[in-house]
Parts: C-alpha cells; sequence; structure tokens
C-alpha cells in the first residue's frame, strides 16, 4: 500500500499505510515477530532484518505507517519519547553548539536539556517564542538546533513554525517539534518548515495508556541516517509487542481525535464560566492569545485543557483531583480515558520552582486530559468535583 499512501486520506492511511499482507503471510493485521534474531543461509548474506535492535518486520511496518501520518520519507521508533528525543539530541549537537529551546515545555525535555546537555558542553537556551522574533533576538552562529512544542505542555501556547522554521534556516539551524500535543491528525509540522517531528506515541498515537514509545520523522536523508545510526548504536528501542499496540492504535486515531477535540471543546466552555475556575488555558477558546495561529497551523485545537483554581493553592489542587471519579490522577495523556495531572508535582515536578514561576505553572493549576466518555458524564464529574 506504501506507494499509493499519497492519495489516501488520512484515516485510510492510519490503517493501512507501512503494511502489506502479501510479505507477511497475507496477515490481515501486522503480525508480532517475538524474536530478537534472524537466521542467515550463508556467511556474509546481507539481510534487511538480522537482529531485532536494529530492526524487526513489526518495527519496520510501524515505522512506514507512522512515516505516512506526517508526510515524511522516513520514520523511526524508539523505546519511549524521550529515548526519541534524546536520540534527535546527540544526532544534531556536539559540545560547543547551542540549542534554543521554547521556554513552556515538557518537564522531561527541560530536564534532559538542563540537566545532561548543559553539562557536556553544549549551550542551552531557554527563550518565550510566542514572538517568532524573540528567535531572531537570541539565535546565534552556534546554534544547531531550535526545539519546539506547540501547542505546548502544559499551558498550551502556539508557537508559529512556520516562521520559527524560516528564521533559523536563515542561521544554518534545523528545526524539531514535539507534536505530540497535536497528532499528525491535527498537525504536520515538516510540511510547515520544521525538520524533524518527535512524538511520545504512548500518548495520543498509541490511545490506550497501555504501551511506552517514541516515534521521530524527517524527511532530510542526512538526518535520517544520523539519527538511525543513534538508534542502532544506543539500543532504546521498542520491542514488537509496543510496536504491534501502537500501530493497533493508530488505526482508531482519527476517529478518537474528533472525539477528544469535541470533549473538549465543551470542556472548555464548561469550565470558563465556573465560579471556582480562575483561568482556561485552550488555544480553541477566542482568548487564548494563539487562537488565531491555532486555526491556521492546526485542524481543530486538541483534547488538553488546563486550569487555574481560584484558590491557587496545592491543597485546592488535591482536593480537586480527589473528589474526581472518571479522571484518574495521573502521569500520563493521551488515552481514551480522562487523566488529570498536577503539572506542579508531577510533569514538571524536576523543574525548579522559579522556573515554574517564571513560566506560570501554579500549585493550584490541573492539566486535563479530556477522555472520549460520554460528553454528560465528562462534565458532571467536573461538575460535582468543584462544588463548594
Amino acid at each position: 500500500m506504501s506507494e499509493t499512501r499519497d492519495t489516501m486520506k488520512f484515516a485510510t492511511k492510519a490503517i493501512h499505510a507501512g503494511f502489506d499482507y502479501h510479505q507477511h503471510n497475507r496477515a490481515v493485521m501486522p503480525p508480532i515477530y517475538q524474536t530478537s534474531a534472524f537466521a542467515h543461509d550463508a556467511v556474509g548474506e546481507s539481510l534487511e532484518f538480522a537482529y531485532a535492535r536494529t530492526g524487526t518486520p513489526t518495527r519496520a511496518a510501524l515505522e512506514a505507517n507512522f512515516a505516512a501520518l506526517e508526510d515524511a520519507a522516513h520514520g523511526l521508533a524508539f523505546a519511549s519519547g524521550m529515548a526519541a528525543i534524546d536520540a534527535v539530541l546527540r544526532a544534531t549537537l556536539k559540545p560547543g553548539d547551542e540549542v534554543i529551546a521554547v521556554a513552556d515545555l515538557y518537564g522531561g525535555a527541560y530536564r534532559i536539556l538542563d540537566k545532561v546537555l548543559a553539562a557536556q558542553g553544549i549551550k542551552v537556551t531557554f527563550a518565550d517564542l510566542s514572538d517568532a522574533a524573540n528567535l531572531e533576538a537570541v539565535i546565534s552562529s552556534n546554534t544547531r538546533l531550535v526545539w519546539l512544542e506547540t501547542p505546548t505542555n502544559p499551558l498550551l501556547g502556539m508557537v508559529d513554525i512556520a516562521a520559527l522554521a524560516a528564521i533559523a534556516h536563515q542561521h544554518g539551524a534545523v528545526v524539531a517539534v514535539d507534536n505530540t500535543f497535536a497528532t499528525p491528525y491535527l498537525q504536520n509540522p515538516l510540511n510547515q518548515g520544521a525538520d524533524i517531528v518527535v512524538h511520545s506515541a504512548t500518548k495520543y498515537l498509541g490511545g490506550h495508556s497501555d504501551v511506552l514509545l517514541g516515534l521521530v520523522a524527517v524527511n532530510d536523508a542526512a538526518l535520517f541516517k544520523a539519527i538511525k545510526f543513534i538508534q542502532n548504536a544506543a539500543g532504546a528501542v521498542p520491542g514488537p509487542q509496543d510496536c504491534f499496540l501502537t500501530l493497533r492504535g493508530i488505526k482508531t486515531l482519527a476517529l478518537r481525535m474528533e472525539r477528544h477535540c469535541d470533549n473538549a471543546e465543551k470542556v472548555a466552555a464548561f469550565l470558563q464560566n465556573h465560579p471556582a475556575i480562575d483561568k482556561v488555558f485552550f488555544p480553541g477558546l477566542p482568548e487564548h492569545p494563539g487562537h488565531e495561529l491555532a486555526k491556521r497551523q492546526m485542524r481543530r485545537f486538541g483534547g488538553i485543557v488546563t486550569v487555574y483554581l481560584k484558590e491557587d493553592s496545592r491543597a485546592a489542587a488535591s482536593r480537586v483531583a480527589s473528589r474526581l471519579q472518571l479522571f484518574l490522577l495521573a502521569e500520563s495523556l493521551g488515552g481514551v480515558e480522562s487523566l488529570v495531572n498536577h503539572s506542579y508535582t508531577m510533569s514538571h515536578g524536576g523543574m525548579p520552582p522559579e522556573q515554574k514561576a517564571a513560566l506560570g505553572i501554579r500549585e493550584g493549576q490541573l492539566r486535563l486530559s479530556i477522555g472520549i466518555e460520554d460528553i454528560d458524564d465528562i462534565l458532571a464529574d467536573l461538575a460535582q468535583a468543584l462544588a463548594e
């Protein structure tokens, strides 16, 4: 099916791209190749698959399928989203180089940049890139990579991929975009000028909170070769079962994202007028500073809603989270079930308090991953949890 993927619509690609049943004993679903090695017929024989760290047919099917969804030439799978981020950073940076990252970013990405890369002699600059002109003010001749999230985690800020990519490329820098929150169903950064797309497939792509996996998509052959070398040399690769589960999850991505988006829009509207809520962060609200950019850059606004409680305290956040019945208090997001995250102590727990304060990450803040349950039940659960 790979030769016809460019003519397929997204939902069709999600189901069919990257897999030819003729090559797998006519299996309708991609088989799980639960083996660590593949047999050679002769010494020196060149095989497409020889050792599972380098590749398996199950992983190859996932990588091809994902590449099709991101309109990319190449896809690469890793053992986690952080393993994918690490491979991109190692493939593009060396001591003496600089990476500029959007300041409002995932806590795990902040940690590896601030604690690991900086200790290896790489300059790390965090910048407010909501205005693309700010990149021009901080970029230097040593900048090799610009790291973006949009929408950002957890405050759902928007950055202009096309404008930032144009500036970065003028200075010879590569642009990577963490597209986890948007998914390829809502946004394709490579089509907007980015060079690398990264996903924690643990979230929406897998979609069922039962797999840990990361994905990278690129078009440039040299970048692909460099990242693939790290993938094989370091060996932080997913097993065949995880690849299979992610492929299975992707098949319903289009359907799930529509429901996530529908429900999130209703939740944001409900919370915006609730007396216990101080502020709602959701790109679909006209009051959101990135609303017009989100309309232009994304197809819909996603399934995450973040709120400030009127009572800005950890106790208030804990009280609301403990009262919720459908929403489970958990680190992750993007599953079929609704989840609530206390960003201050969970996803961004490792970020210094002063950095959290500067970014506006509060103790009385909750990030809601809106699931695909019936919207009436979701709203009823939020109403009872927020009641006086």
